[in-house]
């Protein structure tokens, strides 16, 4: 009877202990300015000003490791074209901070997120949607820009 009871017991407490822990790996999704206050909001917008300030270097150290390798074993002529394919396509810091301000929206999910700005534009031929997503991996206090 005391086994049972012991049994019982545990259950109780691992569905407690589960119904507890279960909001910490929910999915949080964050809007506008409120990003800009997270830490992967910090790195997307310092990531962005370095890139547009053609400083690849400090910009891959805010990197994963593994995507620091990735760029390291590139060979020199693919880093250089993606570095100015990089800088003509970024913004300043300003611009950025500004653009996930008025349509950002960030998802994290336990040790990962994704921010996703999507900026409409209209002008005399029309209009366009332009998107910019990225992934970034998450441990503690730190954030770092992933694949």
């Amino acid at each position: 009877m005391s086994r049972h009871r012991f049994n019982a017991s545990f259950a109780a407490g691992a569905i407690a202990l589960c119904l507890c822990a279960a909001p910490a790996f929910a999915k949080t999704e964050i809007k506008g300015a409120a990003i800009l206050d997270h830490a992967c909001g910090k790195v997307a917008v310092k990531q962005m000003g370095l890139m547009h300030a053609g400083k690849f270097d400090d910009a891959n150290k805010l990197s994963t490791p593994e995507m620091q390798a990735q760029w390291k074993s590139m060979p020199a002529k693919d880093r250089e074209m993606m570095s100015g394919m990089a800088k003509d396509m970024s913004v300043t810091e300003a611009q950025f901070a500004a653009d996930i301000k008025a349509a950002g929206v960030m998802v994290v999910d336990g040790p990962s997120a994704t921010l996703t700005v999507q900026k409409k534009t209209k002008d005399a031929n029309g209009s366009s949607t332009s998107t910019v997503t990225q992934s970034y991996k998450i441990a503690g206090n730190d954030c770092l820009v992933s694949r």
